[in-house]
């Protein structure tokens, strides 16, 4: 028999199904009330309900709840040893596992409050970029019972049903050093349903003691996994039996098997290959899960509120980090905030100009208003747009100009109105298509990392990167094109590749201002992730060339044209070095550890030496040299930056 408990005007039914109609019970009569009774006892109402002259509920019209809304208690097991290996190995870590899971059928604790119905809305943890599925099946208890053999164990199992168990990554990554099981990684919502299903019904699945169950995983209608519930390497029996030991079981507690390999988003990230990853879960996507004999699940993810703030007990065994100060020296204060630099004109900047505080920018015309650049996350986007406010009511935003396409200057393009257009260099367009995914970052937040984890978390510990949707210029140039931004003239040139793939540069000429994005770095250290190194320093000429007195940098305090000046030089000093090194036969290694980085050396995150260094090898000797790609580099960087 297929149960379902069902919603009405006057509170939840019970009843069981025939013939696509739900056949109710006794008003007032709940699921785990009649599976208390037995299995003959259950299996003697529902016939009696299928034989009644009551009305009927068609199924396709029934809002279904979860079949136990409320269980006493919820363990979700760990049977399928592959997922383990699966999720160690897309944490870094090696797929051998320890002997305990050999040795004990693993379970914890879930959130009885939690449960939600097999169609309604997820919302996603609190704080979390990283939200998953993972797709099982479970059992659910009928006649308690305490210190069961495994034999009695699979006779207590009253019936089974699909069981999603929702789960914040992030979240776990951060809670697993306490040791102590799970907590918020897991508790956001427990999906049963949309039936408990009789284990006569499933008799021609059997496998000795597994059911034999093919199972489907997805989203948006892309399957992300698919499996068969014969693959388990502990038994239901066996996990029942563990869990009876000294405790008793009453009717209605829920064992989920855990997920079947490959039934999860997690089990397909790779560090090494990112942009297969087929991506997190985020507001609007639509969950099916689908359990041969069990029925189907299709719900969607929904958005949740930013956690309210804790702040954070100080740790007296944790070396502080060493103080950052950008020393570059500028006319105007270098503090958190909007500053008028010209007639009309305004920088946003983000002290102290290290990765992710970037600077962003206003141009005001007489009836409209372009934006340059948003910033890393989305609170410190809407900080930003909140702070113009006073501007844009009366010159609201009619363009935004990206100069590049790293998410430092890209992931609040969401916050923008669909009325605003944003404009940027095509190749950038192009980059952004292929740039990491925003939440991925927050590997540098949760994952142990060796020895680079207290530099990653020193860098972007203070970033939250969930929420973000990505959304791609609408305009898009080649070389230079000239906006009228409310009767004004803005001038946007593209003088890349060099940081990047393309990178613009806005001016704007009746105020002598210049918003350079990231072809300039004051303070703080250029990287050239693209080049050619010759492209970034004719593009200081370039900039030079303008005129403008007044130099918005994307990252570091607002200059003048000696700014440019300095990085031109140490761009050149780069460039003497390694063709310096190369010329007495250096390899890129031995240049690393020999190069000088002279005066340049004060300049915050100076460790961005390697990457620039690679480069300029690359240039000269692309067959000898080896290439190495941006989380390699990223690594070599945060040895050099502890060391």
């Amino acid at each position: 028999m297929r149960w379902v408990t069902y919603a009405t005007d006057t509170g939840d039914r019970v009843g069981v199904i025939g013939e696509d109609r739900i056949h109710p019970v006794a008003p007032d009569v709940s699921l785990i009330e009649l599976i208390g009774r037995g299995a003959e006892e259950l299996r003697a109402v529902g016939e009696a309900a299928l034989a009644s002259a009551a009305p009927t509920v068609p199924l396709a019209e029934a809002t279904l709840r979860a079949p136990i809304p409320r269980p006493p208690s919820i363990r979700d097991s760990l049977c399928f040893l592959d997922h383990m290996r699966a999720c160690q190995q897309a944490a870094g870590q090696p797929r051998t596992l320890k002997d305990a899971w050999y040795e004990i059928p693993a379970f914890y604790f879930a959130c009885p409050s939690t449960v939600v119905g097999p169609y309604d809305d997820v919302t996603i943890s609190p704080g979390s970029a990283w939200f998953d599925f993972e797709l099982e099946i479970a059992a659910v208890i009928g006649r308690g019972g305490r210190d069961l053999t495994p034999e009695q164990a699979e006779e207590r199992i009253v019936g089974y049903t699909v069981y999603n168990d929702w789960s914040a990554r992030d979240l776990q990554l951060r809670e697993a050093p306490l040791a102590i099981g799970q907590a918020k990684g897991k508790d956001a919502a427990t999906t049963l349903g949309p039936y408990l299903v009789t284990p006569d019904e499933l008799e021609p699945y059997r496998r000795g003691d597994r059911l034999a169950l093919r199972v489907e995983a997805a989203v948006n209608g892309r399957v992300i996994g698919s499996g068969c519930t014969d693959a388990m390497d502990w038994s239901f029996g066996e996990v029942i039996s563990y869990a009876s030991r000294g405790v008793d079981l009453v009717p209605g507690d829920v064992f989920g098997s855990g997920t079947v390999p490959g039934c999860c988003l997690v089990e397909h990230l790779s560090l090494a290959d990112p942009a297969a990853f087929p991506g997190w879960l985020r507001d609007g996507d639509v969950v099916e899960l689908t359990v041969e004999g069990l029925g189907r699940t299709r719900q969607t993810v929904r958005a949740s509120a930013a956690p309210h703030p804790l702040t954070p007990r100080k740790n007296p065994d944790r070396r502080p980090p060493r103080p950052r100060v950008n020393r570059a020296p500028s006319s105007l204060p270098y503090t958190r905030g909007l500053h008028e630099v010209g007639a009309g004109v305004w920088a946003w900047l983000l002290p102290d100009g290290g990765y992710g505080l970037s600077n962003a920018g206003l141009v005001a015309g007489e009836d409209a208003s372009l934006l340059v650049d948003t910033l890393f996350d989305l609170p410190l986007t809407a900080e930003m747009l909140d702070a113009m406010r006073e501007i844009t009511d009366r010159r609201p935003l009619t363009h935004a100009a990206v100069t590049h396409s790293n998410g430092d200057h890209t992931h609040g393009n969401q916050l923008l109105g669909e009325h605003v257009t944003i404009v940027a260099a095509e190749a950038t367009r192009t980059e952004m298509r292929h740039e990491m995914p925003p939440e991925m970052l927050t590997a540098t937040q949760v994952l142990d990392l060796g020895p680079a984890t207290s530099y990653f978390r020193e860098r972007f510990g203070a970033f939250d990167f969930s929420g973000i949707r990505l959304r791609l210029p609408d305009l898009t140039y080649e070389k230079e094109l000239t906006l009228d931004i409310g009767g004004r003239e803005v001038r946007l040139m593209n003088l890349g590749p060099a940081h990047t793939a393309a990178d613009t540069v806005v001016h704007v000429p009746d105020a002598g201002v210049l918003f350079a994005g990231d072809l300039l770095f004051v303070g703080c250290t250029p990287i050239v992730w693209s080049g050619p190194i010759a492209n970034w320093i004719a593009a200081c000429d370039r900039m030079i060339a303008t005129g403008a007195h007044t130099i918005v940098p994307g990252h570091g305090p607002v200059t003048d044209p000696d700014g440019i000046r300095a990085v031109r030089g140490y761009l050149a000093h780069v460039v003497e070095q390694a063709d310096a090194a190369y010329a007495r036969g250096l390899s890129y290694a031995e240049a690393a550890q020999a190069v000088d980085l002279a005066e340049y050396a004060t300049w915050l995150d100076s460790e961005r030496i390697l990457v620039n260094l690679h480069r300029r090898y690359r240039e000269l000797d692309p067959e000898s040299t080896p290439h190495l790609d941006q989380l390699t580099l990223m690594a070599m960087m945060a040895e050099k930056g502890l060391s």
